[in-house]
């Protein structure tokens, strides 16, 4: 599937069979957005509200699919899959919510420290 979807990004995903996130997803809304921007239009081949089983039909090579730019080396790494194309313009925003105005608990300030230290550097 690489080869044949990976020249001329994004162009080449129209018509390409395409594994995606339900319906209840946030991150399937915005790519749809994202797709009629483009004017394109892949074949949904699958629905999936587990990305991990979403990934290994990946693997399988039933369809391309997406994933987040932070964790695009751990993916191809997981699942021997190929990155075919990247975009800056479809975001997602994770929260930590808490009662208190600091965070206190030592397992969420580990969590939170961490994806700044790392995961989100990586991505900005």
């Amino acid at each position: 599937l690489a080869a044949l979807y990976g020249q001329d990004f994004p162009r080449k995903l129209h018509s390409a069979p395409l594994l995606i996130l339900g319906e209840n997803s946030i991150a399937r809304g915005r790519l749809m957005r994202w797709f009629g921007e483009q004017q394109l239009q892949p074949r949904i081949v699958g629905e999936f509200d587990d990305s991990a089983l979403m990934k290994a039909f990946g693997q399988s090579g039933i369809g391309v699919f997406i994933a987040p730019s932070v964790i695009a080396d751990e993916v191809q790494h997981q699942y021997g899959v190929e990155l075919i194309g990247q975009t800056d313009e479809i975001n997602e925003s994770f929260y930590a919510i808490s009662l208190e105005r600091r965070l206190h608990h030592p397992a969420v300030v580990a969590v939170t420290a961490a994806a700044r230290q790392s995961l989100f550097a990586r991505a900005g």
